[in-house]
């Protein structure tokens, strides 16, 4: 087991800094092996507060992600993490900076401002929330979904729904789990939107094993290769009942397999109306 101390991941906001913590929160599903630690400093308003921050990252293994409006702050900053040798990401000065040498306008500058809502932003929210309810073969969401996942664990099944939710697709996902059978209502449902997920053996048995070490529990039933290959059979079995394409997830990021999976169901569908 690692001794090493979990990665900072230092969220830093001239507001509440809910825009950088989205993007740390996928940023951390991309390394299932690491441990993390979120700090977040909001209402930023003052080179004396930027200095704090990096202060408390100086030395240490971690990473500044920041949104600050202020030209100034975002130029201090910059400055600070170099000097620190601390390794930033600075979320909103590139976009505004591109935006504003596209449309030849400059950026309001008001720390805070929000988009107006829109009917986008309920259907993201209903998505968001529809995946949560449905999650893991939770209740009946099947029939109503848009999308529908099908994996054994550890395939990114829930943060895959979660970010589909975020593009507006309602995503259900059915854990496939050595001698349970699938509920009957998945060969039921319109096998369109039905996307298998798989995985090699020896990665799954890598993100299991890390997951078990965190949780302090034995590895042996859970991690072990063997049944791995067993639930990976098994769900191959569910996959070709079902007729569903499957994608390998292996190596590939949330953001790309959600695209993937988004013009699988589009593709589809398209070919299932037009015959």
């Amino acid at each position: 087991m690692s001794t090493l101390p979990p990665v900072e991941l230092h969220v830093i906001s001239d507001s509440t800094g809910e825009t950088a913590a989205r993007l740390v929160t996928a940023l951390e599903a991309q390394f299932p092996d690491l441990d993390f630690e979120e700090v977040r400093h909001p209402r930023v308003e003052s080179v004396d507060d930027l200095r704090l921050a990096v202060n408390r990252m100086r030395g240490r293994r971690a990473v500044a992600v920041y949104t600050l409006v202020q030209e100034e702050l975002r130029t201090t900053m910059r400055a600070l993490c170099r000097s620190a040798k601390v390794h930033y990401c600075d979320l909103l000065g590139h976009p505004i900076d591109a935006v504003r040498r596209v449309s030849g306008q400059a950026a309001a500058m008001t720390p805070g401002s929000r988009a107006p809502l829109s009917s986008t932003y309920f259907k993201r929210m209903e998505a968001i929330e529809f995946a949560v309810k449905f999650d893991d073969g939770v209740g009946r969401g099947l029939e109503v979904a848009d999308i529908v996942l099908v994996g054994v664990s550890r395939t990114s099944k829930t943060p895959l729904s979660m970010y589909l939710g975020y593009l507006g697709h309602k995503t259900a996902n059915v854990p496939i789990v050595k001698g349970i059978d699938p509920p009957e209502e998945l060969f039921r449902i319109d096998s369109a939107k039905i996307v298998g997920l798989t995985i090699d053996a020896s990665r799954l048995a890598e993100i299991r094993q890390a997951r078990v070490r965190n949780l302090g529990a034995s590895p042996r039933a859970y991690a072990e290769l063997v049944e791995i290959y067993e639930e990976l059979e098994q769900a191959g079995a569910v996959h070709r009942r079902l007729g569903c394409p499957v994608i390998e997830v292996s190596e590939i990021s949330i953001e790309e397999t959600a695209q993937r999976v988004i013009r699988i169901v589009q593709q589809r569908r398209a070919e299932a109306k037009a015959s």
